[in-house]
């Protein structure tokens, strides 16, 4: 096996230099551009003296380049399903070597959908699209095809293979899909889901990077690079090429099993002349994932894998009354695992505008154990009167459940919860990353969806869009919260990176004498970071609350929202987030561990419009154990508010319509 990658590696590095001196075959160029004219990418072949060919793609954004020319390449080793079959063998050392173009259809797409919920109450699913067909020259069998779409907020590209005839098993080893970059670019790098982030050039990285990878051109421009609709599939990250200087390449994590037809995960570049608009750019991530079934799972094969045969929906289409059982909200975590604990968070959920409660590990006895029963609750909880004492309170019951007793007992646990009336179950310690764990992952969020429970996944997944097809899916952590009670510095680096891939659950504390920031700076967390589930006072207990007024602040804020805006930021440094629901605003701003002057301009409101604006800001000379002042003033779209931030401080605003 050593032998052969060696020879593989080798062959690549000849390749290369081959096809750096080989022409393009014009015949095969086909450009698509983003409706907005903004972003152009073209995918063409080149072939070398030898005749062997490649596949190649660039992007640029007004006429700068982003991705120089890549390689669009993937590996596949097909030699024992065409033996066991009787098949003739594929003897190409790259797979893609003997493609041969075929031909080129372009599609356009322009619809508005309605999600559930999410960071805005319409999303516009806008693109026009180019589906390139290729065969094998050494088998007509084999076809393969290049999708591409260009969105104006980025460029999205998978491989997809149609049905093979002959019923050959597909093994994918590597997708070696490349992102050549400009000189002088800046990754914000993290090693694994939950880890720091730093900010390094393309090179001496230790190991893989997560994604999503936000990165700043030194143009001005920024890019982030996703994955999307990762769905039976192995999980992509990113490491840097051997052979070319400032070029990425995808990193799977382990091989991949398939039978045709399939499509691979999108390959997502994201362009935007501010880090803001990455942000707010981010439901590219959500289009290229299909709608959900009405109700429960969705048939993969035939929306996610279909090609291009999606049907023109508009927000009327997408049904909310099969999932109506579905409510975002916010959650604390119950820590004493008792009945009277239990009633007691219950109260003050109610109390102070919370939806549920958390019944965290141990509950049902050892999590890290095959031996414990997460159908009995080991811990003195009378769990059908708790649950009824939440109902009558308008709470609701979320459940942990470790992937032990989750492979073990998910066909029985989860119609037993939705008996008892349990709302949802957050999955602990999920192990992630190979094509196993991927479709058991998947599986389980369909299980849940069928017995009508919600679900929040930690610890090192990150989603790459499923909450479309699988709106139950509300949040999940893949990132460093406050777990691990990180600086503000990273906080403010989360909006940018992270909150790419979507929801996240960040679990925001309040008392904690641990924080490493100010009040208000965890104050604005629940309007800057997304969670349709919100953890509020994570480490917190009730019994630590005394009437701090600013609290209000999350009292009333929701967590789902009809627009969203980034008035400012810049990664590492600092973020201001606008979003309304309804006619109220909820303002979030964040500094890093540096003290800042900033200035917040209305004029995202509506002109013509008056609001009273209630700022809840870090304020020394206020009595209370947190030092988080609150002023009342009027404010319109001509509001220009001057901002003082204390070093890893915040500031939080609610604007309700006079």
């Amino acid at each position: 096996m050593q032998k052969r990658t060696l020879l593989y590696t080798l062959f690549l590095l000849a390749s290369q230099c081959a096809f750096a001196q080989s022409s393009i075959l014009e015949t095969t160029r086909t450009r698509i551009v983003s409706p907005n004219k903004n972003l152009t990418c073209q995918v063409y072949q080149k072939q070398d003296a030898n005749g062997k060919r490649a596949i190649f793609y660039t992007v640029s954004y007004k006429d700068q380049p982003v991705i120089f020319e890549s390689a669009l390449d993937i590996q596949l080793d097909n030699h024992l399903s065409e033996l066991a079959m009787a098949l003739k063998v594929d003897k190409t050392q790259k797979w893609c070597e003997d493609m041969v173009y075929l031909k080129t259809e372009i599609s356009q797409k322009d619809t508005i959908w309605k999600p559930l919920y999410g960071e805005r109450s319409l999303i516009k699913d806008n693109y026009a699209a180019a589906t390139i067909s290729f065969q094998k020259a050494s088998n007509a069998d084999y076809k393969m095809q290049i999708q591409v779409r260009a969105y104006d907020e980025g460029i999205a590209i998978r491989y997809f293979f149609p049905e093979n005839p002959k019923g050959s098993y597909y093994q994918i080893k590597a997708e070696n899909t490349e992102f050549a970059l400009p000189e002088g670019t800046t990754a914000f790098y993290t090693q694994w889901a939950q880890a720091n982030y730093f900010p390094m050039p393309l090179k001496n990285w230790v190991d893989d990077c997560e994604r999503p990878l936000t990165m700043k051109l030194k143009s001005g421009l920024y890019v982030s690079l996703a994955e999307a609709a990762m769905v039976d599939y192995s999980r992509g990250k990113f490491k840097l090429s051997t052979e070319k200087p400032n070029t990425i390449v995808t990193s799977l994590d382990d091989k991949v099993d398939a039978i045709t037809y399939f499509g691979t995960p999108w390959r997502v570049i994201m362009v935007a002349e501010t880090a803001g608009k990455l942000i707010e750019n981010n439901d590219i991530i959500l289009n290229l994932n299909p709608l959900p079934s009405e109700g429960g799972a969705t048939p993969r094969k035939g929306l996610h894998s279909s090609g291009f045969a999606i049907r023109t929906e508009t927000a009327s289409d997408l049904k909310s009354d099969p999932w109506s059982w579905v409510k975002p909200g916010k959650i604390i975590r119950e820590m004493t695992l008792t009945t009277e604990g239990a009633k007691t968070a219950i109260d003050f959920a109610q109390k102070r505008g919370l939806q549920y409660i958390l019944f965290d590990w141990k509950w049902y006895g050892p999590a890290l154990t095959w031996d414990s029963d997460a159908t009995q609750v080991k811990a003195p909880m009378d769990m059908p009167e708790i649950v009824n004492y939440g109902k009558e309170r308008g709470i609701g019951i979320w459940l942990y459940v470790n992937k032990q007793a989750l492979v073990k007992q998910a066909d029985e646990i989860f119609p037993l919860y939705k008996k008892w009336g349990i709302k949802g179950v957050k999955f602990g310690f999920v192990q992630v990353g190979s094509h196993r764990w991927t479709v058991w992952v998947e599986e389980m969020i369909k299980k849940c969806a069928e017995n009508q429970l919600m679900v929040n996944i930690h610890d090192d997944w990150r989603p790459t869009g499923e909450m479309r097809t699988y709106p139950n899916l509300m949040t999940a952590e893949g990132i460093r919260g406050n777990e691990e009670m990180p600086d503000a510095t990273h906080n403010v680096t989360l909006p940018f990176t992270r909150y790419i891939a979507g929801a996240a659950d960040y679990t925001i504390c309040y008392f904690d004498k641990r924080l490493k920031t100010t009040h208000a700076h965890q104050l604005a967390m629940a309007a800057v970071y997304y969670s349709p589930l919100q953890t509020l006072y994570w480490y917190d207990k009730p019994a630590l609350y005394e009437g701090e007024p600013e609290l209000e602040f999350w009292e009333h804020i929701p967590t789902s929202w009809d627009e969203t805006r980034v008035i400012q930021g810049e990664i590492g440094q600092f973020i201001t987030t606008a979003r309304r629901s309804g006619n109220d605003w909820f303002i979030g701003t964040m500094t890093n561990n540096d003290a800042r002057n900033l200035e917040i301009r209305f004029d995202f409101l509506p002109k013509g419009k008056k609001y009273q604006a209630k700022i809840y800001a870090d304020d020394d000379t206020v009595p209370t154990k947190t030092k988080v002042g609150i002023q009342t003033r009027e404010a319109d779209s001509n509001t220009l508010l001057k901002v003082n931030l204390k070093a890893s401080g915040g500031q939080a605003i609610w604007l309700k319509q006079l």
